[in-house]
């Protein structure tokens, strides 16, 4: 027979389990998950009348986000390597006014190559200031951001660059692959190389422990300065292709394509479960990080906010976003 101490027990043991369970888990790995569906269900409850469910809203919610998300998926790396990168939405802009202004004089593939070009220049000039001379990647791709906005404006003297090849606007951004725009696709494929490779792949696993420990990194035999510039310069050519999307999508090349775009990238990342300080990433978080950005402008719009207070409300974003940053 059992003794009432020992039948309380019992009862209480799996409360305790559940208790231990529910006290271990890292919630902060899935705010980003959680967020997304409240603010999901919030709009759809103050918004359904105004067309947020409808397919064509929905569609136009991943169109819009998928640049910021190729951007964000390259920013992953750089900061799973303890590094950052502010010069993103400046390189798109130069790489579109390029693109624009190649295809033009030679054609659609050295438009093309131009745009590349562009990104790998300016994301090797990056990658080598930071792990050759040793400068803190917050200066360099600081100054490089004035540098490569500055150039765009200066070779179109501010005039937007007309792109009329229809070959190239549908590649790029504006032709759908039947009814799933070729935005989304590409989107689609950056995340999902992103994430092979940042989590199945060596490089990957070399990216994580040299923002984790740069020394003990350093000791295990990996070589922290070639990641380092290795990064720097994939998210160069990442930031690159993310203008040819933008002239693509908006039929030409344009300085102020990619304006400010480095911080919605980086909010995307940090909000996404990244940490701000190195050693961990996960590209699938980065993606749901732009999409709520993306739901979350979308839905400030068809509420009526004027810019002025969707900008507020984008800076809290990134306040909130830094705040969960998670600490080793």
């Amino acid at each position: 027979m059992q003794t009432p101490t020992s039948a309380q027990s019992i009862d209480a043991a799996p409360k305790r389990t559940i208790s231990t369970t529910l006290a271990g888990i890292d919630w902060r790995r899935y705010v980003i998950y959680i967020g997304f569906v409240v603010v999901f269900i919030f709009f759809a409850i103050l918004l359904g009348n105004q067309g947020f469910l409808s397919a064509t809203n929905l569609l136009n919610i991943l169109r819009q986000t998928s640049t910021i998300m190729v951007i964000a998926v390259g920013m992953t790396y750089v900061i799973s390597a303890a590094e950052i990168d502010l010069s993103v939405g400046s390189i798109a802009g130069l790489s579109s006014v390029v693109t624009a202004m190649s295809i033009s004089a030679f054609g659609v593939v050295p438009g093309i190559a131009a745009g590349l070009v562009v990104g790998v220049v300016v994301g090797g000039i990056n990658g080598t200031l930071v792990s050759l001379l040793g400068i803190p990647s917050f200066l360099v791709t600081l100054g490089m951001l004035g540098v490569a906005v500055g150039t765009a404006q200066w070779i179109t003297n501010s005039a937007p660059q007309p792109i009329l090849s229809d070959a190239f606007n549908n590649m790029f951004g504006s032709g759908n692959i039947g009814p799933v725009p070729s935005l989304v696709i590409w989107a689609a494929v950056f995340v999902a190389a992103g994430a092979l490779v940042l989590s199945r792949t060596k490089f990957g696993r070399q990216v994580l422990a040299t923002g984790g420990n740069r020394k003990a990194a350093d000791f295990t035999g990996i070589n922290t300065k070639r990641i380092k510039f290795t990064v720097l310069l994939l998210s160069g050519v990442v930031a690159s292709i993310a203008g040819m999307l933008y002239a693509g999508r908006l039929q030409s090349g344009r300085f102020q394509w990619g304006d400010g775009d480095e911080l919605s990238a980086i909010a995307a990342v940090i909000l996404g479960g990244t940490s701000l300080f190195g050693g961990s990433g996960t590209v699938i978080g980065t993606m749901f990080g732009a999409l709520l950005i993306g739901l979350i402008n979308n839905g400030l719009v068809l509420a009526g906010l004027d810019s002025s207070q969707q900008q507020i409300v984008r800076g809290a974003i990134i306040i909130l976003a830094v705040a969960l940053a998670r600490r080793k």
